[in-house]
């Protein structure tokens, strides 16, 4: 080795640490001094000495280093080019291995690299350092609570840092309410890895955080497993879903299990053997002509002949839920056959009695079954004939003349025209004149269930707080020490009556009079008999004993007949006339107006509304939609037609100023217009296609 540098406390020390390390004495030596040492200020700004020494040359000729050391001197030599000029902190990188800055710009200077804080302090400069707070910063094994300090590149420096902040993932696990699933939501957690940023070298620099944030999800396979065990799932498992929601990155909910749904079985059902609907009264031809002659086709039976087959419920088949228990099927159940005039059951069969019209209505599991009779009036109705009220079918060969009433249990067919006259039925009616200043109603049974299933519907929820209001009356000492327990709860009905339920006798008495005028529409008993328990009870001084359980029983029966009230009754009615002018028509089904059409006219369709004709103002309605040809005027008087907001409105031709409604939503044609298909599009607004 030719030369070495050392450092000591002072030159002294220097030079001995050298010639120990080189294993010469100090005059085979040359010794220059390159720092004397310097005590500073209270030990700030102490610096070492630094000497350099060099082998002498004897006689001009060079010392090999092979003739002068021993064997192991090389691996001291690779030892002594490894010691660091300047001692490397805990923390620190060696300045010379910087190769982003000159050694000159380093001077004075700290720098953050790669978490690690580097110093280069000088004789006249010490760099400082702002501490970030969720930095720990350790300063020769002391933590250093100062927000600034001095740092000095002799220092051993230690930086401590929260490197990481773990949410865990939530999750939870359920079933549905039948047991026929199985659902896990996932919630991914996170994890919050911190770093210290680095710093470009400067006198002063700050100490900060950087924060990454990344998904994790620690949810397991095994406690997934266990959750349904927890729950005694153990039937139709998806583990490829579990592997799944256990490895998501993204917040999502897996259905995990699966049971088996039940099979629905069907409902007992009536199988017709004869045909039963009379042919649309008023039929167009291709050219849009009515054949009058062939308009009114009546289909009728025989005395003795099978009208219909009545077939029993079909049971459905059980599932299995994902505790593998056994999942039972929907109960199904029979018709109840209401067997009216002229018609018989006989075990499964519906038999005529008598010959005439078949006719089976269904609302629901019920079904009325009779021979309908015809009434045949071949003059005008009018006040020497007087209104015609019959339970069958009614021809009327000539008109309806002004205030008169026609009123029937099956279809109403009009030969000639209807003035400022009534025509109401439960099913349909046909009119081959025009109607003027008349109203048609056609399914009247349908209106009377929906209106009294509404009157029922609201008396039921208060008789349910009356019934209510009682139980909690009868566990207080004053209702056992009175003798409403012997004598029945008629008084105290009385004061709930007149103290809290004070509208309850209005609606009980409205009912009363709707199924007095519309009885021989109902097409089941239960009005009748809620009518009379209603009028006991509520409106009259009974000597029957009122009981909580004949309340309870009253309350089921109007529930079950509120409820029945919602279900279509089949067939549907229809209307189909040839023309109308300031009239008004109500169908619970389809509606047809297949001539000149429609002037000043109300028509409400529960089904389909078709007018071939015009429509001159009015406001018509089509539950299932509505097919007009031409609608509107040039006079501006307002026509509006609806739909339900799933229908569509079609017009071959819409004059401008007609109102559009679908739904709660109104559009104006703003100018005449030809082939609208009007409909709701998927921002709730009306378009024309």
């Amino acid at each position: 080795m030719q030369n070495i540098v050392s450092k000591g406390k002072n030159v002294e020390e220097a030079i001995h640490l050298g010639l120990k390390l080189m294993e010469v004495n100090k005059q085979e030596v040359d010794i220059e001094v390159i720092q004397q040492e310097t005590k500073g200020f209270v030990g700030i700004g102490r610096k070492e000495a630094v000497v350099r020494l060099s082998l002498a040359k004897a006689s001009g000729e060079s010392v090999k280093i092979s003739d002068t050391q021993g064997p192991g001197f090389e691996s001291l030599l690779d030892e002594m080019n490894n010691i660091p000029l300047y001692p490397k902190n805990d923390n620190t990188r060696q300045i010379e291995k910087q190769p982003e800055h000159h050694q000159a710009e380093l001077e004075g200077k700290a720098w953050v690299k790669e978490q690690q804080l580097f110093v280069r302090d000088t004789e006249a400069y010490y760099p400082t350092v702002t501490i970030d707070d969720d930095i720990a910063f350790y300063k020769n094994d002391s933590l250093v609570n100062e927000k600034s300090t001095i740092v000095s590149q002799k220092d051993k420096m230690v930086l401590k840092v929260e490197s990481e902040s773990v949410k865990s993932t939530d999750w939870k696990m359920y079933l549905d309410p039948e047991g026929l699933h199985v659902f896990l939501e996932v919630e991914p957690g996170w994890k919050i890895i911190r770093t210290i940023k680095d710093v470009e070298p400067d006198n002063h620099i700050t100490l900060t955080i950087e924060e990454t944030k990344e998904a994790v999800n620690n949810l397991t396979y095994e406690k997934v497993l266990a959750k349904l065990e927890e729950l005694r799932v153990t039937f139709g498992i998806n583990h490829t879903e579990i592997v799944r929601a256990t490895s998501e990155l993204e917040p999502g909910k897996f259905e995990i299990a699966a049971g088996k749904p039940a099979e629905a079985g069907k409902n007992g059902w009536i199988e017709a053997k004869v045909e039963l609907t009379t042919k649309n009264g008023l039929v167009e031809d291709e050219a849009g002509k009515v054949d009058f002659r062939e308009s009114h086709l009546i289909p009728t039976v025989d005395k003795g002949k099978v009208v219909a087959i009545i077939h029993p419920p079909i049971p459905g088949v059980p599932g299995t839920k994902v505790t593998n228990e056994p999942l039972p099927a929907k109960q199904t159940y029979p018709v109840k056959i209401n067997a009216g005039k002229g018609m018989v059951q006989v075990d499964n069969k519906l038999v005529a009695l008598e010959s005439g019209r078949p006719s089976l209505t269904q609302r629901g599991q019920l079904v009325k079954a009779e021979i309908v009779q015809k009434l045949i009036h071949k003059e005008n109705v009018n006040l020497s004939t007087g209104n015609i009220r019959f339970t069958g079918d009614v021809d009327v060969w000539g008109e309806i003349e002004e205030n008169m009433e026609v009123e029937a249990g099956g279809d109403i067919f009009v030969y000639k025209s209807v003035s400022t006259s009534r025509l109401t039925t439960s099913q349909s009616i046909a009119v081959k004149g025009n109607v003027i200043n008349s109203e048609l109603a056609a399914g009247k049974n349908n209106m009377l269930t929906v209106e009294l299933g509404h009157l029922l519907e609201n008396m039921q929820i208060d008789l349910e707080k009356m019934i209510m209001v009682i139980r909690q009356l009868m566990q207080s000492p004053a209702f056992k020490s009175s003798d409403f327990s012997v004598t029945g709860l008629q008084p105290l009905i009385t004061i709930l009556l007149e103290k809290k339920f004070k509208n309850f006798a209005a609606s009980a008495k409205n009912y009363q009079e709707v199924v007095q005028q519309g009885r021989d529409y109902l097409d089941h008993e239960g009005w009748l008999q809620i009518a009379v328990s209603i009028k006991q009870i509520f409106l009259t001084l009974s000597n029957q004993v009122t009981t909580l359980d004949r309340l309870t029983r009253l309350s089921q029966q109007m529930e079950e007949l509120a409820e029945l009230s919602k279900t279509p009754i089949e067939p549907e009615a229809y209307i189909t006339i040839v023309e109308a002018i300031n009239s008004s028509l109500y169908s619970s089904g389809d509606i047809q107006i297949i001539g000149k059409g429609c002037i000043n006219t109300k028509v409400h369709a529960g089904g389909h509304l078709k007018v071939t004709g015009v429509v001159r103002g009015g406001e018509l309605y089509g539950r299932l939609g509505a097919n007009i040809y031409e609608a509107g005027t040039n006079s501006g008087t307002k026509t509006i037609i609806s739909v339900p907001k799933d229908q569509k409105v079609s017009l071959t031709k819409g004059y401008v100023n007609t109102i559009i409604k679908i739904g709660n939503v109104t559009r104006t044609i703003e100018e005449d217009k030809q082939h609208i298909i009007a409909r709701l599009d998927e921002n709730n607004q009306i378009i024309f296609e």
